[in-house]
């Protein structure tokens, strides 16, 4: 056995009389803490209570049952006539047994479950300090402090008037003010009846799975697309059929030539920023797949997240402006580029439609009517245009400066466009090289370039590199690692 333990209790242990929890609580808390950690080792002798009790400057009951509920859980064992010591259980499966403590689960069933490969995620997670993605915001750009104010502020109205006792207000005034900044910002002349709010975006493709798709209907998707929705409607049971792509977006033609009239159920695609190649379905195109989806009876998905990212605002570019009111159903964002809790995604459809998609948000959790109240008053006071227009003044020089380093790490190498919408380049590599061993490369340098960004095939060696969550500093470190990793890889 070891030798008692010398480091102080109030060295790890902080009582705060302020907080709900019990004192001796507290302690226990932080005794674990302290074992997880290291600053305990299993099979430290532990002091008397009596000791304990006076360094923490307690009542040694206190202490006593604080060691009592350690025991219990199997944190520490008392010898009698030798001593308390400490113990991991989450280490030792002995002690486990011996303490009677908790047992996690095992780490493979023993039992038989269902396994969905279709929904399989590339994304990853990161350790590296510098990482690209495949286009996200920058967080920081609105300081939460900021939003917080406006949740706290409806709590408090709660608390004080008592208002809002119906989970239905805040989400009335929440679409009320939607719809409003809506029909200002995308030209529509909506009601709150054709909006459904939906927080998360996959939220929003499983309720339209549910809603549209029955087994072995077909959806059409573009050539590259983006594997969130695919997933869902895939494992729905949808068959994805493949449409090719080229620089004015979609091959509507293509569509024609080889699917028939009631074959198709839904096309789904983003006509302002196809994912990943940034690329924007052509006016022409716009027209020839509204005049399709009459002909042939589909539903056109119109995927709009980037709207916010736009530096060209027309507003008759989206399809639903289009006389698309009857075959598209709209999927948009409000407030990407704030804090993820104050996001939210909406579905724009016919009334009966979105009644009846209302229902699985009581599957998916109940919407959080304070924080669509928050929201609401977001808009209401204007904030949510001051918030867009700072926001939109930093992605464009951020843009700005993230093309002018491609060009010059890269000068030749390299082909890409300065996107319209959206948060990412899509660019091009001239000569052949395995991205894999580029992302391998790039690791090794401390850039982490994650697999949703990689696009290889017999035709295309591209890459999708999101820009907007790097400051210009972070910018061009990154792309200075990037440059290095790939003359490396060229000349190996």
């Amino acid at each position: 056995m070891s030798s008692p333990v010398i480091r102080p209790f109030q060295s790890f242990v902080k009582i705060d009389r302020r907080k709900k929890d019990a004192v001796y609580l507290q302690i226990v808390y932080q005794f674990i803490n302290a074992v997880k950690s290291n600053l305990l080792e299993e099979h430290d002798q532990l002091p008397g209570s009596r000791v304990i009790a006076e360094n923490l400057q307690l009542h040694r009951k206190t202490v006593v049952a604080a060691l009592a509920e350690l025991q219990d859980q199997g944190w520490v064992e008392t010898i009698p006539n030798i001593g308390t010591f400490v113990r991991n259980p989450e280490r030792s499966a002995s002690s486990i047994q011996k303490s009677k403590a908790f047992q996690h689960p095992p780490e493979e069933a023993p039992f038989l479950f269902r396994k969905e490969f279709i929904l399989d995620t590339p994304l990853e997670k990161s350790r590296e300090q510098f990482y690209f993605t495949d286009g996200t915001p920058d967080y920081t750009i609105i300081k939460s402090e900021e939003l917080v104010r406006f949740y706290t502020a409806v709590v408090r109205r709660k608390n004080r008037s008592g208002i809002m006792d119906r989970a239905s207000d805040g989400s009335i005034f929440f679409r009320d003010q939607l719809s409003y900044y809506l029909n200002l910002t995308r030209g529509f002349h909506l009601s709150r009846d054709f909006l459904l709010p939906v927080a998360g975006l996959e939220k929003v493709h499983s309720i339209l799975s549910r809603l549209l798709i029955n087994k072995g209907e077909v959806i059409l998707v573009e050539e590259l697309s983006y594997f969130l929705p695919n997933m869902i409607y895939s494992q729905a049971g949808a068959q994805l059929k493949t449409i090719p792509t080229d620089e004015e977006g979609m091959d509507i033609g293509y569509i024609q030539t080889h699917f028939k009239p009631g074959e198709i159920r839904a096309v789904y695609l983003n006509p302002k920023c196809q994912y990943p190649t940034t690329v924007a379905l052509s006016e022409k195109r716009k027209t020839e797949l509204l005049a399709l989806a009459e002909a042939y009876d589909f539903i056109v998905i119109e995927d709009d997240i980037d709207f916010e990212f736009s530096s060209i605002k027309n507003k008759k570019e989206i399809l639903l402006r289009k006389k698309g009111g009857n075959r598209v159903i709209y999927i948009g964002s409000f407030g990407r580029f704030l804090t993820p809790g104050f996001q939210m995604n909406f579905i724009i459809a016919p009334k009966d439609l979105l009644e009846e998609g209302a229902k699985y948000l009581n599957i998916f959790g109940k919407p959080d009517s304070m924080m669509e109240k928050a929201l609401g008053e977001l808009i209401h006071q204007g904030d949510i245009h001051r918030y867009q227009r700072k926001v939109t003044k930093v992605i464009a020089e951020r843009k700005e400066v993230f093309a002018k380093l491609l060009a010059t790490y890269f000068e030749d190498e390299i082909s890409f466009n300065i996107p319209v919408s959206g948060l990412a380049f899509w660019i091009q590599f001239k000569n052949s090289v395995s991205l894999t061993d580029l992302q391998k490369k790039a690791k090794e340098k401390g850039l982490f370039i994650p697999r949703s960004c990689l696009y290889q095939n017999r035709k295309t060696t591209s890459l999708r590199l999101g820009f907007a969550h790097l400051n210009f500093q972070e910018m061009e470190e990154a792309m200075k690692l990037l440059s290095e990793a790939y003359s490396k890889l060229r000349n190996d």
